[in-house]
This record gives structure tokens, C-alpha cells and sequence, in this order.
């Protein structure tokens, strides 16, 4: 209990905090909607994979770049809460030190599913055919995804001084992650060395699963038991490495 509580209360202040903002609401959601119909309609056929439509190879892609900016979104907040005084004062409480990482890694993530799942049922207007068993599986990876995510983002945000130079880890990590993912190009036909940083990037195997789970005729790079165990060994040793991060910290 000494462990849950705190970190469900400060879960559920990341949510409340989150919706009362809708200009990060916007740009979490509208921002990938946007990137993913310019950019596959451009495309339109000139794809190969997928049957030659690029907006439908994209799709499980897009889900993720949804996960992607409301995870690292939310984990601005760490950043603004030290500036207030904030998060001092959460240091300074008899709460665990992992209870705060649990509780802000946690509300980060559920802010990211929330966002990203309803996505995945626009499935069929791009001739993704759902099915119950899919989507349950594609929920289940989506949610181990946002976790590693919002750790990751947790991770970074906790040793920057400013939002700045948060949003430059960003632009030179985070948002490179995604573009290696098997987001924008398949990892069959990538040249060698590119094929190796894909493999090494823990998003492929979260991507792959999701593929896989709603689109069984074109799927990911590996199987959905595979994806879905290296994603989930990655989001627990990035929570144990926020945890170690934030043991040493002073109040």
C-alpha cells in the first residue's frame, strides 16, 4: 500500500493535468493524424509493401507515434514540477522513491494508451480488417509500449534543466527511435547496417507486434510472443534504471 498509493495519486494528477491542457491534448493526437494522411497519401501507391498503399502500411506506425508524443508530452511535466518546488516536496515525503517513478511512468502511459488505442479503430477506413483477438493483443502490446516509453522519457526529462533541452534529447534520441522503428520503411529490403540499428531499437519489436496483431496478412518483422517479450524486458530494465536514477536524488 505504501507503494500503490502515492503512486496512483500521482498517476491520476498526471491525467487530470494532461486534459485540462488542450493544447497538449491537440498536439499528441492531431500532430500524427496529420503527418501520417499528408504523408501516405502522397505516397498514395507508389509503395511496395502493404498492396502498394502507403497509408495503410503507416497506420500501425502512426498508433505508435501517438504513444511516442504523449509519452515524452507528459514526461515534460517532471521538468515543470521541479521548477515549481513540486517535486521537491514529493521527495521529501515518506513515499518510496520508486513510488514516484511508478506513479509518473505509470500516468504517462496511461495517457499514451488512451490516446493511441482508440486510433487502431479507424483500422477498416484503410482496409485493416480488426478482430477482437487482434485488437486485444494489439491493446496488451500497445500498453507495454507506453511503459517503456514514458520510462524512457522519465529518464531523459529527470537529467534536463529545461523543457529546451528536453526537446533536444528528443529531436537527437527519442524521435529517431520511431523513425527506425519500421515505422516509415520495412526492416526487409533496409540496407545492412540500417537493418542492425533496427533490430537494436526496442520500438521495432513494440511496432512488429502491433502489426502483426491487426494485420496478420502483412505482418511485423518477428512474432507477437517474440516483439512482445523483448518490449517488455526493455520497459522493465528502463524502470529500473529510473528507479536507480532517482534513488540518489536529494530532496
Amino acid at each position: 500500500m505504501s507503494l500503490l498509493v502515492p503512486a496512483i495519486s500521482l498517476a491520476k494528477r498526471e491525467l487530470v493535468r494532461f486534459f485540462r491542457q488542450r493544447g497538449r491534448v491537440i498536439g499528441a493526437c492531431v500532430t500524427p493524424i496529420m503527418f501520417w494522411l499528408f504523408m501516405g497519401s502522397g505516397l498514395g501507391k507508389s509503395f511496395g509493401g502493404s498492396g502498394g498503399d502507403y497509408l495503410r502500411y503507416a497506420f500501425p506506425g502512426t498508433t505508435t507515434m501517438i504513444l511516442l508524443f504523449t509519452c515524452i508530452f507528459s514526461s515534460i511535466s517532471i521538468i515543470e514540477d521541479r521548477n515549481e518546488g513540486f517535486l521537491q516536496s514529493v521527495l521529501a515525503s515518506p513515499a518510496p522513491r520508486s513510488a514516484i517513478v511508478l506513479g509518473k511512468v505509470l500516468g504517462g502511459a496511461l495517457l499514451g494508451w488512451v490516446q493511441a488505442f482508440p486510433f487502431l479503430l479507424l483500422g477498416p477506413t484503410v482496409g485493416v480488417p480488426l478482430t477482437l483477438a487482434g485488437l486485444g493483443q494489439a491493446a496488451l502490446v500497445l500498453a507495454i509500449s507506453a511503459f517503456f516509453l514514458s520510462s524512457v522519457g522519465f529518464f531523459f526529462a529527470w537529467r534536463s534543466t529545461s523543457v529546451a533541452g528536453f526537446h533536444a534529447i528528443m529531436n537527437i534520441v527519442l524521435m529517431p527511435m520511431w523513425l527506425v522503428s519500421g515505422a516509415l520503411f520495412p526492416l526487409v529490403g533496409a540496407r545492412s547496417w540500417m537493418g542492425w540499428v533496427m533490430r537494436a531499437n526496442p520500438l521495432t519489436y513494440g511496432l512488429s507486434a502491433v502489426r502483426t496483431a491487426v494485420m496478420p496478412g502483412d505482418p511485423g518483422p518477428f512474432s507477437v510472443p517474440v516483439a512482445t517479450g523483448v518490449i517488455s524486458a526493455c520497459a522493465f530494465v528502463a524502470f529500473v534504471a529510473c528507479a536507480a536514477t532517482i534513488r540518489g536524488e536529494k530532496a
